[in-house]
């Protein structure tokens, strides 16, 4: 049994020599949160100048994450960020809110991609030509830089958002429903920045 060594080049190189320009590697965080919303990011990577150490983001300590971060910022050809909001995941749910996050990241690219390398099974509305790689973020080094943009600025707006509620932890638990999360929903109830479709969230309003 061979282990996966990480992530690496060989699928930008294929859309490299397939599509003769640069490819952005795509991924998103924050589908299974009760509150906050989803973040995508978009990253085309100097093929020159790649960041040692990239990974998943859920394989990397938070310091490691945040050095890697200022890395990939300062070293990547362009970086997009995009977002969609509380409300549009509980008005089209959290699978197309996130598809429509990791356009907006696209869209968001101050330069233009040739292709796309998309972290998980489905893709975003695009007219680019692109790929999906299902765990993407430890097979391409791209999708593993945009897992790593991703994740950071959402923990970074969970943070913030935590000085406005201290009172559900979010920013040690990002808005998941750990046991210090769910002792402040009940104790004072959903805020505006909780998923409202999402069953425990729904089961609470409808108690009150």
């Amino acid at each position: 049994m061979t282990l996966n060594a990480g992530p690496d080049w060989s699928a930008e190189t294929r859309h490299i020599e397939k599509y003769a320009g640069h490819v952005a590697g795509v991924d998103e965080v924050g589908r299974g949160p009760l509150a906050g919303p989803v973040i995508a990011a978009a990253v085309i990577l100097d093929p020159d100048n790649i960041p040692v150490g990239l990974n998943d983001s859920k394989k990397l300590t938070k310091t490691k994450r945040e050095t890697l971060y200022d890395l990939i910022n300062q070293s990547a050809l362009a970086v997009g960020i995009g977002e969609a909001s509380v409300d549009e995941i509980d008005q089209i749910n959290i699978l197309q809110a996130s598809l429509l996050a990791m356009m907006r990241a696209v869209k968001n690219l101050d330069v233009q991609p040739a292709s796309l390398l998309i972290d998980g099974n489905q893709p975003p509305a695009t007219d680019l030509p692109f790929e999906c790689l299902v765990k993407g973020d430890t097979r391409s080094l791209s999708i593993a830089a945009a897992s790593i943009i991703a994740k950071v600025e959402r923990d970074r707006m969970m943070g913030d958002l935590a000085k406005i509620h201290p009172e559900f932890g979010w920013e040690k638990n990002a808005g998941y429903g750990v046991p210090a999360h769910m002792k402040g929903l009940n104790l004072v109830g959903p805020s505006r920045f909780h998923r409202k479709s999402f069953a425990p969230i729904r089961k609470l309003l409808d108690e009150e």
